[in-house]
This record gives C-alpha cells, sequence and structure tokens, in this order.
C-alpha cells in the first residue's frame, strides 16, 4: 500500500451536529487535535451555524469549517438529506484525503469510506424513548433502526461517552459490542473556560428546555418550593412547533457560551434532575465553575460522577425539592460538594480525551497518529 506523503499534516475528516452538545464536543476535540498538530475538516450537519459558532470555530488552528443544512438520522422525513449528505462527505474524503474518518452520528458509517472509521455514539433514539416514554421505540421508526445498526456494524472502533451509553446499544440494538471495536472515552472540557466566582444565592441549570429527557418540567415543579430563585438557560422549542412553559422558573432563554460560563460561575447549586443523558457536558462545565451538583439517579450520571453529587430518583419533584434544600440550608455541605465535584471535574480533561481518541486514530489503522506528543 502506497504511504501518505511525509510533508502532508496528519488530517482527520469529522462530522458534526449543529445543536447541543454534539458540538461543544467536536469543537473541543478539534482543539485539542490542533494542539497536537492534526488538522480536522469539519463537516457540520443538522442545520445551519450561529455567528457565535462561527466565530469560536475560526479561533481553531488548523480546522476548515464546512457548514451545511442537511438533516440527520433522528430528524423528522431526513432519508433524502441523509442520501445526499452521504455523497458529499464521499466527495469530501476523496478531496482532502483524510487519515481517520471520524463521525458523531450513525448516518453516514456504513459508506464506503477509505479511510478508517471511528464512530462516536453521542445518544439514540432508542434509549432515549425508553427512558422517556417507558416503552419500545415506534414501529415508524424501523428505518432508524436499521441504520442505526448497520453503522455498529460498519465502523471500524466504537466509543461512548459512558459505560452505560454502550450498554444500551447493546440491548436496543441486539449486537454484542465487543472491546476490541468499542471503548468508553469520557467528554473532556478546557478547565480554563470556566470560573469558580463568588457564589450567589441560586438554583441554575441548562439544556434544551422543550426536552422531557433533562427532567426540566421536574425541576420547573420543585422550584416553587425552593427559597431561592431558579434559573434555566436553554432553547424552549419554539422554532420546531414546541413549547415549554414554566411557572416556577426564571426563563433566560439560549445562551451564548461566555453567557453560559457567568452564570455557572455564580450558581451556588446546579440541578440536573435528567431521566437521559449519556453523558451530561453541562454538569461537567458546571463543576468546573465550583457549583454543587444534584443530579437525575441514572447509570451514565452515577457513572461519571460517582459520590461527587447528590443524586435524585427522576420525576420526583418532592425529593429534588428536598435534596436541594438541604444544601441551601448547609454552606458547609455545599462547599464540601463543590469542591468533590470541581476535582472530579478536573480528570474529566481535554487532553486526556484528546490522547484517548489519537490512540484510538491509531489502532485503527493508521500510523501516522502513533508518534504525536
Amino acid at each position: 500500500m502506497q504511504q501518505p506523503p511525509t510533508d502532508r499534516s496528519r488530517r482527520v475528516l469529522m462530522t458534526t451536529d449543529a445543536v447541543g452538545g454534539v458540538w461543544n464536543f467536536s469543537l473541543e476535540l478539534c482543539e485539542g487535535l490542533s494542539t497536537r498538530g492534526i488538522d480536522v475538516i469539519l463537516a457540520v450537519l443538522g442545520g445551519p451555524l450561529t455567528g457565535a459558532q462561527v466565530r469560536a470555530a475560526s479561533q481553531i488552528q488548523g480546522l476548515r469549517l464546512l457548514p451545511s443544512n442537511y438533516k440527520l438520522e433522528w430528524m423528522p422525513d431526513p432519508w433524502r438529506d441523509v442520501k445526499s449528505s452521504g455523497e458529499w462527505l464521499l466527495d469530501l474524503e476523496a478531496e482532502f484525503t483524510p487519515d481517520v474518518v471520524h463521525l458523531n452520528s450513525y448516518g453516514h458509517a456504513a459508506l464506503s469510506w477509505d479511510a478508517p472509521v471511528i464512530l462516536t455514539t453521542h445518544s439514540c433514539v432508542a434509549s432515549w424513548w425508553k427512558a422517556v416514554k417507558s416503552g419500545p421505540l415506534p414501529a415508524g421508526w424501523g428505518r432508524y433502526v436499521t441504520t442505526v445498526k448497520a453503522a455498529l456494524k460498519a465502523a471500524d472502533r466504537i466509543t461512548a461517552p459512558s459505560l452505560a451509553m454502550l450498554r444500551t446499544l447493546e440491548e436496543n440494538y441486539g449486537l454484542a459490542i465487543d472491546a476490541v471495536s468499542a471503548c468508553v472515552i469520557h467528554n473532556g472540557r478546557l478547565a480554563s473556560r470556566f470560573r469558580r466566582s463568588q457564589k450567589e444565592e441560586f438554583v441554575f441549570c441548562a439544556g434544551r428546555l422543550w426536552d422531557a429527557a433533562k427532567g426540566t418540567d421536574t425541576l420547573a415543579a420543585a422550584a416553587r418550593n425552593l427559597p431561592w430563585p431558579t434559573y434555566l438557560a436553554g432553547d424552549r422549542g419554539e422554532a420546531s412547533g414546541r413549547r415549554w412553559t414554566s411557572t416556577g422558573c426564571r426563563l433566560l432563554g439560549k445562551l451564548e457560551s461566555e453567557d453560559l460560563a457567568r452564570f455557572y460561575s455564580r450558581a451556588s447549586v446546579y440541578a440536573f434532575p435528567a431521566r437521559y443523558e449519556p453523558f451530561g457536558l453541562s454538569v461537567l462545565e458546571a463543576a468546573l465553575s465550583g457549583c454543587a451538583l444534584v443530579l437525575g439517579d441514572i447509570p451514565s450520571l452515577r457513572e461519571v460522577w460517582q459520590d461527587n453529587a447528590v443524586f435524585v430518583t427522576p420525576g420526583d419533584a418532592a425529593a429534588l425539592a428536598a435534596a436541594i434544600r438541604r444544601l441551601i440550608a448547609s454552606p458547609a455541605l455545599r462547599e464540601d460538594l463543590s469542591e468533590k465535584a470541581y476535582r472530579r471535574a478536573c480528570q474529566l480533561d481535554r487532553d486526556t480525551m484528546t490522547t484517548a481518541y489519537l490512540d484510538l486514530y491509531s489502532r485503527a489503522g493508521r500510523e501516522r497518529f502513533t508518534c504525536v506528543a
């Protein structure tokens, strides 16, 4: 086999989702790869980028940002877009000849790629549905399930941000995922993006407010029985016809990264009573900002945060309110939990995540990644 020319930079073709935590994960990894001398072609799916997103991407050396408006496989009526975006991505591979293709969604893993394929499984509709709707995925999602199964079989390596997420793939798609083909790589954040400021008397949460998986309805119900105000930041869903309302919280709307960081730094308690969350990037950001954590008692959040948070049963507003009131009543307990969460968050750093992905790229079959310092 002909070896790649030695004067060419190591190169990754990566896909990302324009919305939510997948975008933040991808941009953090792209910057980490940039510090190791890796060039990334970042192909954006799922919708248009904001000006702030474009500006953030433009600051990463060696990153080529390629936006699109193609739908992802979990969106309504996506399949024409999935086909067209697949052709676009194969053209990009032919143009840029990457050493590795790193996919962050399922729709394109089974294409006829030349380079090794890494598939990071951030979530899936079947596990979301089971956690939020308490039942199996309806038959109308059959093509989605077939697509996910094909992706998991085709990828050279599979990663997930938690062991809990890997197990849901086995449970929902009937595949035995072995230790050679799959591994857990926890998400990481650069700690210097966040700061621990003087804490104020309020509770904070950030996320898609319309998504029942996040448990913001439970937090809104609990907030009516708290002595401190509760602030919620996030998309209420108006653009897609959804509508989230609350009578117990103060709504901030969708905040840009700098404004989010300011609220994290000031909040004494970060409450995230999720019903479903494969990792919880906002929890990591809050912990790096010195917040005491109150989280939904689900396997993934237990796995990541261990004994460094307070856990409550998802959907139990009374238990959530009681847990937060205990923290409000005890500054010493808040400080202890804040320090424990911060120490744990510092272990979930960008450098560790980047190193793990570089090792995975190497093991997938491209020796050009093995000598990265």
